[in-house]
């Protein structure tokens, strides 16, 4: 395949060599200063860019009918008006919060024991999650995948990064020099604490996850996510 890295940091530098040891070539290595110029060579794009670049990243992929992945986080807000363009321009999109195969796994967890959890009120949830001090966004985009996999089998209705009495579901967000990804989500009662927990170790497993997602998105139209690609 020929693939477009929009966005060219560290994680564009691991997805180019993960995606050329697979086979594939690279068209366009686009920062938030360059053009997008090659793009249109390209079978399948990969953004993982910054909050400010990915609807503009997004939209010219749509435009050019190139399918694109985005791992992208911090921009969600815009999410409905990007499917509403895929659809209209039968395009192919995925999102993923993490693409790492650990990560996803970790979220189909989290929602099992969040539901099992629903029968024991003593328990009070929260979550944390630990990043390196370059990452913008506050929480992850993991942290809030899987605060959303809570609150679909609690009565939280909404999450918050500060620690009250509320009944918003508290997720502790702490900024540490070479942490690529830590998330703990803690049951806590008067007499113990469950605790479930995915570290990664450093980047590959999210580069990886990404190149697998444009390898299985090329050759297809509709907005998917990363359940489709690894039919969990």
């Amino acid at each position: 395949m020929k693939i477009a890295l929009l966005g060219y940091g560290k994680m564009g530098k691991v997805i180019e060599r993960i995606a050329q040891e697979r086979g594939h070539s690279i068209v366009l290595r686009k920062s938030s200063n360059s053009s997008f110029e090659g793009l249109e060579q390209a079978d399948v794009a990969i953004d993982f860019s910054i909050p400010d670049s990915a609807v503009e990243n997004i939209t010219a992929c749509f435009e050019l009918g190139i399918p694109v992945v985005s791992g992208t986080t911090g921009w969600l807000s815009e999410y409905d008006n990007m499917v509403q363009l895929c659809e209209a321009k039968q395009g192919a999109f995925i999102y993923g919060s993490n693409f790492s195969l650990g990560v996803n796994l970790f979220f189909e967890l989290n929602a099992y024991l969040a539901k099992m959890m629903t029968k024991f009120d003593q328990y009070k949830v929260s979550l944390e999650e630990i990043h390196h001090t370059q990452k913008l966004d506050k929480p992850s985009g993991t942290a809030i995948t899987l605060a959303q996999g809570v609150m679909e089998h609690s009565g939280h209705a909404h999450w918050t990064l500060e620690n009250s009495n509320t009944n918003d579901l508290f997720i502790d967000v702490k900024r540490i020099e070479n942490v690529p990804g830590t998330h703990h989500i803690y049951y806590t009662s008067a007499v113990d604490t469950i605790a479930i927990s995915h570290t990664a170790h450093n980047r590959e497993g999210f580069a990886l996850g990404a190149v697998i997602a444009a390898e299985w998105l090329a050759p297809r139209k509709g907005v998917y996510t990363m359940k489709d690609v690894l039919e969990l």
